[in-house]
């Protein structure tokens, strides 16, 4: 694991915190006594959301609370949270079944951003807010600069609750309509409301990248809907 360490600027102490964060639930079937990086993606996913919250709240004092909420949802989506695990090659390192490799799992986007936050849970259990946070704030550096000065990727989810939203508010609600399928090859069906309506639904390897899928999709029909008014 030099390689990784290398990469991130961080050794653990505790490698059994490593171990966990790197692993994925396909191995659980394979080997016996494994914990996989669902319960750490849990805890990291709001580690990284407290973070990145508290330092944009400081760095763009001028910003209305629904500005930062949009900056932050291209700061921790999962298209930026995998070009992170891109620059730390985490691909290499995360433990998985021999179907899941075989299937593209090393380079699924939506594997490598819950490993991202598994690792992120794993330094904070490690070594505290504070380590965690120099670790975040080192690596994220560039996609906040770029989230701040509208310059990067806007996530579907985002893109709708805005233009749902540009004539009052709206109540958005996403649903999980079924999952199906073993647990290491799992496939999750979304839709999105707005109130009573349906607007999209959405397919996907995780429950995000369902909701995802199901906002692309209602962003699809209403570029149709304008394009026939």
């Amino acid at each position: 694991m030099k390689g990784l360490s290398s990469a991130t600027g961080y050794e653990f102490k505790n490698r059994a915190l490593l171990s966990e964060a790197l692993t994925h639930s396909s191995l659980l079937n394979q080997e016996k006594g494994l914990s996989s990086n669902e319960k750490l993606e849990f805890l990291g996913d709001a580690v990284l959301e407290l973070i990145i919250t508290r330092h944009l709240y400081f760095l763009l004092p001028e910003k209305p609370e629904g500005e930062l909420t949009r900056i932050r949802a291209s700061i921790v989506c999962e298209r930026s949270l995998a070009e992170i695990a891109a620059g730390w090659n985490l691909g290499k390192y995360i433990r998985m079944s021999r179907g899941e490799e075989m299937t593209g799992g090393r380079q699924r986007a939506s594997l490598l951003a819950d490993a991202v936050e598994a690792y992120i849970a794993a330094v904070y259990l490690d070594s505290g807010i504070e380590e965690c946070e120099k670790l975040i704030l080192t690596h994220f550096s560039k996609i906040i600069d770029m989230a701040s000065a509208d310059e990067i990727f806007m996530d579907h989810k985002t893109r709708l609750q805005e233009l749902l939203q540009e004539n009052g508010e709206a109540d958005i609600k996403y649903e999980l309509i079924k999952s199906e399928g073993p647990p290491h090859r799992r496939k999750f069906f979304s839709r999105v409301c707005a109130g009573e309506i349906v607007m999209g639904q959405g397919e996907g390897m995780t429950r995000k990248e369902s909701e995802q899928a199901a906002a692309r999709n209602a962003l699809s029909k209403m570029v149709v809907r304008k394009e026939d008014d």
